[in-house]
């Protein structure tokens, strides 16, 4: 039933519906929508302060587990969004809150440092998979990243087991090398060069230049301030409380490391399941106009459980992926005023609008990757 409303809906009606919804929703845009973001911000230090306040007493998955928040927050709700210019109409706030001087320069290692280039990130996500949503141009489309996997032989234990340890380590493994080389990439095309996908070996090997690049821009700035500054900071304080400096540093150590694997794990379940499903759509044409757009970003997208700040805290504000997807240059504080609006428009068109626990769509989302599920296609009647 889907698959026939997709195709009988009409575009430019639907088009003008929701552009009167952003109309409404971002009429009175201000100060305010900044102090929120500024809320969450806080929420997100405090977090990143306690973990690292307790971190040094003993190895704790609580300590960790704050760490692991802090950093999540900051990728999935700050930096996100800032480098979305939702924040760029906001008349009277710092630069370092908009997308022109977010992240730039030295700013990346006070504003957001991670695995990944921030410049990288911003062209991979912001752009490539945003304006290709769940076509073969979508760097992020799950079914066709996986199309080899879904496919080898392998029992489906095994298969689960792959898929665990890869959520526990694919911020670096994965989307730190595939950011990198889409802004390769970019960047040769604009130069009016050609440039193929290197080797997966030589995106890792440090005396190739595609190896260079991602250890000496990604990996080590990273790894070198979370898991050898940070813990090396602690001594003093290891020395104080009489525990010894060394035992300090290595705790911090141990929990930063265990805070790596839960920030992993964290933002594959709320980022990895988005657009992934037997119930959503991904598509084998370009759409052609904005009404065609638009219905692919809500077909294509699933949103979770919605409404409150702590929801949306803990979910890095990407349970409002249908939104967003619509609209990615809003303030935070925004969506929750759209969701509801954008939920009405679909049920008054009859069109399925994609809304469930983060934890059905991981289930969906894995056995869409194990090959055990196939989404849809519009093109099938």
């Amino acid at each position: 039933m889907a698959q026939s409303i997709y195709h009988t809906i009409d575009r430019k009606q639907f088009a003008s519906d929701l552009d009167a919804i952003r109309k409404e929703v971002l009429a009175d845009v201000n100060l305010d929508d900044f102090k929120h973001l500024k809320k969450i911000e806080r929420w997100g230090r405090t977090a990143t302060v306690l973990g690292y306040g307790t971190a040094w007493i003993i190895p704790n998955p609580i300590s960790a587990y704050l760490i692991s928040q802090g950093s999540t927050t900051r990728w999935t709700t700050i930096a996100h969004h800032v480098m979305h210019r939702g924040y760029d109409k906001v008349k009277g706030i710092p630069e370092k809150y908009t997308s022109k001087g977010f992240t730039k320069g030295n700013r990346r290692f006070f504003d957001w440092l991670d695995w990944m280039l921030p410049e990288a990130w911003d062209k991979e996500h912001n752009d490539m998979h945003h304006y290709n949503l769940g076509e073969k141009a979508d760097p992020d489309q799950v079914e066709f990243n996986t199309e080899t996997f879904r496919n080898i032989k392998m029992p489906l234990p095994l298969r689960y087991l792959f898929l665990g340890i890869m959520a526990m380590t694919w911020k670096f493994t994965y989307y730190a090398p595939s950011t990198l080389t889409q802004l390769r990439i970019f960047k040769a095309e604009k130069a009016g060069e050609t440039m193929a996908y290197p080797a997966r070996a030589d995106e890792w090997n440090p005396f190739k230049p595609e190896g260079k690049e991602l250890w000496t821009k990604c990996l080590l700035p990273y790894s070198l301030i979370r898991f050898v500054l940070f813990p090396l900071l602690f001594i003093p304080v290891g020395i104080v409380a009489g525990i010894g400096g060394c035992l300090a540093a290595t705790n911090v150590l141990i929990n930063s490391l265990l805070a790596e694997v839960f920030a992993n794990l964290h933002t594959f379940l709320i980022i990895g399941t988005n657009h992934v499903g037997d119930d959503l759509y991904i598509f084998e044409e370009k759409s052609t106009n904005k009404g065609e757009f638009y219905l692919r970003q809500i077909f294509g997208s699933t949103n979770f459980k919605t409404g409150t700040d702590t929801i949306d805290f803990l979910q890095g504000w990407l349970n409002y992926q249908i939104e967003h997807h619509l609209w990615p240059d809003m303030p935070l504080s925004r969506y929750q005023i759209a969701q509801p609006k954008v939920k009405a428009l679909c049920e008054q068109y009859g069109i399925p609008y994609c809304q469930e626990s983060v934890w059905k769509r991981l289930g969906k989302t894995l056995r869409v990757m194990t090959g055990e599920e196939t989404m849809m296609r519009p093109s099938v009647n």
